[in-house]
């Protein structure tokens, strides 16, 4: 097998289990973004745009509709006889068989995958987070520094630092302190979760905590090495990076998109986002729609009103249907006269005439309430909403429901209906 200088081990396995709804029948990364896109394809367009031509993706949860769509990765030029993509899901052994259970020990039961291209370096990333990043720029600057691990890194606001990784480095660059979302922050320096480490060292670090329960890069590897005197640096980034981790970040995300003046750019020559392309037929819209603001995918068949939204490919909205600040997926079919205001849909949603969604004040969810906030109304994959019904803010929707579902015609803001067949909300 050749020999590469870096390759990326990417960590795709997330349930995602703050997406609600939206990742019940699928991965975090694999959930839609932008329209046409999945999550997962801005770190992989990252890699190859960076000149990283071997990529271990790592996946776990729900993986049949992340594995379709990365493929033999095609769309990504990740198509290589000699490195490309791989995707590295669990794998039973001849001694004992487990589950990935934490970032560490993902990459760590996947050695032999690295060893075979006896890398000088090895890229962690998440698979989860929306931004662009030139990791060949990152590497420049492990180099300068003689690092051993570097560590990409993004100025928050301090009120939000605990929620992070938080780092504390001299004027050089070079991390003094590490902080696991501490709850008293003493920077507002926050990881990213994107990891370069000269790879003897991260080899030794997984064998030596190869033992540790659940082992984590924050948790456990950083400290690990830092306690080993290894040269640990922060590599400070200051463009674009959202975690969609969140409803609430996710539908910002793709509200962003379509800002006049969009801080995170879709159609930059020199940085092209790629995806999977569907074999589908253009959009449509009728001579009596009206469509201001939005994103709307190829093979959209628009014949009512349509504002400030993301529309995925296939979608088809009704006559007399007034949608307003949604995020609707591919494949979803919205009736006639439908009221719709700050909605999320997830693929394959069918919803009856004469429907509202989104409707009064903001009540807290009684079932999730850290889930199903942000005024959402969201709706998952494959639900059949029936006709004549209203769907307050704060609430979730899984699985074909039928008008018994909601008494009065009603499901009152804060409210969540799990059909028989939809599962979890």
């Amino acid at each position: 097998m050749i020999k590469k200088e870096m390759i990326a081990m990417l960590l795709a396995g997330g349930q995602g289990s703050r997406l609600g709804v939206l990742t019940e029948k699928v991965a975090k990364p694999a959930v839609a973004f932008g329209g046409k896109y999945r999550i997962i394809d801005f770190p992989l367009s990252n890699c190859i745009n960076s000149g990283i031509d071997t990529v271990g993706v790592l996946t776990q949860y729900r993986p049949l509709r992340l594995n379709a769509h990365i493929g033999i990765g095609i769309p990504w030029d990740l198509d290589r006889n000699e490195g490309g993509v791989t995707i590295l899901p669990p794998y039973e052994k001849s001694t004992d068989s487990e589950w990935y259970t934490g970032t560490a020990n993902a990459v760590y039961q996947n050695l032999e995958y690295m060893e075979q291209y006896n890398p000088d370096y090895v890229l962690i990333l998440s698979g989860d987070h929306i931004y662009k990043m030139d990791y060949e720029i990152m590497l420049d600057f492990h180099k300068a520094n003689r690092a051993d691990v570097t560590i990409a890194c993004m100025p928050v606001p301090i009120e939000e630092a605990g929620r992070f990784g938080i780092m504390v480095a001299d004027e050089t660059g070079r991390i003094t302190e590490f902080e696991e979302k501490p709850e008293h922050p003493s920077s507002n320096l926050a990881s990213m979760g994107i990891y370069i480490f000269s790879w003897p060292v991260l080899k030794e670090a997984l064998t030596a905590l190869k033992d540790q329960s659940s082992c984590d890069f924050g948790k456990h590897i950083l400290p690990y090495c830092r306690e080993k005197g290894q040269r640990l640096f922060a590599y400070e980034y200051n463009s674009y990076w959202k975690d969609v981790g969140t409803l609430g970040s996710y539908w910002e995300a793709n509200m962003e998109l379509i800002d006049i003046i969009p801080e995170f750019n879709l159609y930059e020559e020199f940085w092209k986002i790629y995806t999977k392309g569907d074999i589908i037929p253009p959009q449509y819209i009728s001579s009596e729609a009206v469509v201001d603001r939005c994103l709307i995918g190829e093979g959209a068949e628009i014949y009512g009103e349509v504002h400030d939204s993301v529309i995925g490919p296939n979608v088809i909205i009704g006559k007399g249907s007034v949608i307003r600040g949604s995020i609707i997926m591919r494949n979803t079919s919205i009736g006639q006269d439908v009221r719709m205001d700050k909605a999320i849909l997830a693929e394959d949603v069918v919803v009856g005439d004469h429907v509202e969604i989104g409707f009064g004040e903001e009540v807290p969810n009684v079932y999730k309430p850290s889930v199903y906030s942000f005024g959402l109304a969201t709706i998952g994959e494959r639900s059949v909403i029936p006709s004549n019904v209203r769907i307050g803010r704060n609430t979730a929707i899984s699985g074909v429901t039928t008008p018994e579902d909601y008494p009065g015609g009603e499901l009152a803001g804060g409210q969540v209906i799990a059909a028989k067949d939809g599962g979890r909300v």
